[in-house]
């Protein structure tokens, strides 16, 4: 291949099949449309053929019969996954037998041990797996990231999480949703995980947690719509979470550090930091974050610039910001978290291998 045929590949778009379109897909949807110099779009799979031609004849893509036919199709270079958790595993085997990249929605799977061993699977078949997990790449938390990387802020001591949220029942009255056997559980692994693993990318791992969980009068659900847990992290560092789906109307989530040189919160996208020479600064803006009556009330720039990451990863030949292992970190938290609520005592959160 000559320099200039080098030169043409590195700027192909990556092409990306989506899989899954129910009300996850809306962000990705909006997103992918934005992403045409870096992204090509061959089509679009659901189980549901009225919803699937719908798609196809909004979008003028492809629609795919079956996962099959993405896993035939040569000009495939991965898919996003965006099907219910319990769903992925057969889905994830067939798209890494076929050599294709996944793009996936978290969480991983609905347990830690299914997480891990999909994970597995796309390692074993030599593929990259990537998870959605958008809220690291908020303005706000972008900035966040670079201070905790650039030392300025020194040894963090304190991380709080709060994510005062709001579901309808007729949320939770949709097939499937609060179930273990389903979504793998509740407020902690379908909601709070976005900002769990936020804090897990800039605190380094937590080492034991105490916890309540459980559901409040105000649903009808067989997972925990309320979890609250006291965690101490590997550095020695002290912190807390509490997040729910009962707190009406629904408020932004956020995200507190209290560092050795500043005070931090990070509320939705907005960052205000309190540096202890006295200068205040703000980054980024509070914009709509999915915590009131519609779950999908925030825009999709968060999740065009991960798909924008992954799809240059896999130009670049490098692994994607947010891999398939590193979001196994926030479900070996959330794991130790429902261990101890569940057991009534101190809990410690397993160690990567």
């Amino acid at each position: 291949m000559n320099s200039l045929s080098v030169e043409t590949a590195a700027r192909s778009p990556m092409k990306l099949a989506v899989i899954g379109l129910g009300m996850a897909s809306k962000p990705h949807l909006a997103a992918l449309r934005q992403l045409s110099d870096t992204v090509a779009v061959t089509g679009v799979f659901t189980r549901n053929p009225t919803r699937r031609a719908e798609v196809a004849a909004q979008t003028g893509w492809r629609a795919y019969d079956s996962v099959q036919a993405i896993c035939k199709d040569p000009d495939v270079d991965g898919a996003v996954v965006i099907t219910p958790p319990n769903a992925r595993a057969e889905i994830v085997a067939q798209l890494a037998q076929s050599g294709k990249h996944i793009l996936m929605e978290k969480p991983v799977e609905r347990s830690l041990r299914n997480a891990e061993g999909i994970v597995e699977t796309c390692e074993r078949a030599g593929v990259t797996l990537g998870i959605v997990l958008q809220h690291r790449f908020r303005a706000g938390a972008e900035a966040l990231g670079k201070l905790v990387q650039s030392g300025k802020l020194g040894r963090i001591h304190l991380a709080r999480v709060s994510v005062p949220w709001w579901r309808d029942q007729s949320y939770y009255d949709h097939a499937g949703r609060g179930r273990y056997d389903t979504d793998g559980g509740g407020v902690l692994i379908t909601q709070a995980i976005h900002v769990l693993d936020l804090m897990l990318s800039l605190t380094g791992p937590v080492k034991t947690v105490s916890a309540l969980t459980g559901t409040t009068l105000l649903h009808r659900l067989e997972a925990e719509d309320f979890a609250n847990a006291g965690l101490i992290f590997q550095s020695g560092a002290l912190g807390s979470v509490m997040a729910t789906t009962a707190s009406y109307p629904g408020s932004a989530e956020t995200l507190e550090l209290d560092t050795e040189h500043a005070a931090l919160r990070l509320t939705a996208g907005e960052l205000l930091i309190h540096w202890r020479s006295g200068q205040v600064e703000t980054i980024g803006e509070v914009t709509g974050s999915g915590g009131g009556s519609d779950p999908m009330d925030f825009p999709c720039d968060w999740h065009r610039d991960l798909i924008e990451d992954f799809a240059s990863s896999w130009r670049e030949k490098r692994a994607p910001r947010i891999t398939g292992r590193a979001a196994l970190e926030v479900h070996r938290l959330i794991d130790a978290i429902e261990r101890s609520a569940k057991n009534g005592c101190q809990e410690t959160v397993e160690v990567a291998l």
